[in-house]
């Protein structure tokens, strides 16, 4: 039993419909995939209801960070730098920066105060222990 050409070429065309029938199939529509509703536990609902897009909290926290950004920008660490290159570039008084102390011995005048240093006290020699 052979195949007429006429029916060959229709069975390619039914093929072929099918094909293009199957593929349309295959794409999906915007509402798809159509899902079963997630049940949310305490945490997870809480934060959906944290997250959610312009809520107050975000404007608030995001307003504060951007404060906070700026503030460290452009007030802390200018203000740092200052001080650094005021404190160790900058100074002219003495002892405005004190390095090392020097060693100070009974009778000595401490220059910033005037003071004399009291002699040294000894203790008793009788308690070594």
């Amino acid at each position: 039993m052979s195949v007429s050409p006429v029916d060959a070429q229709l069975r390619q065309q039914q093929l072929r419909g099918l094909r293009r029938k199957w593929l349309k199939d295959q794409e999906l529509s915007p509402r798809e995939p159509v899902l079963p509703e997630k049940k949310l536990n305490a945490v997870d609902r809480f934060w959906a209801n944290f997250l959610q897009k312009n809520s107050l909290w975000r404007k608030y926290t995001f307003r504060t960070y951007n404060v906070g950004v700026q503030a460290v920008t452009k007030l802390l660490i200018p203000a740092w730098i200052v001080h650094y290159f005021v404190k160790y570039h900058l100074e002219t008084s003495p002892y405005g920066v004190v390095y090392q102390k020097p060693r100070l011995y009974p009778g000595d005048i401490i220059q910033e105060t005037g003071q004399v240093v009291p002699p040294f006290e000894e203790p008793s020699s009788g308690h070594h222990h």
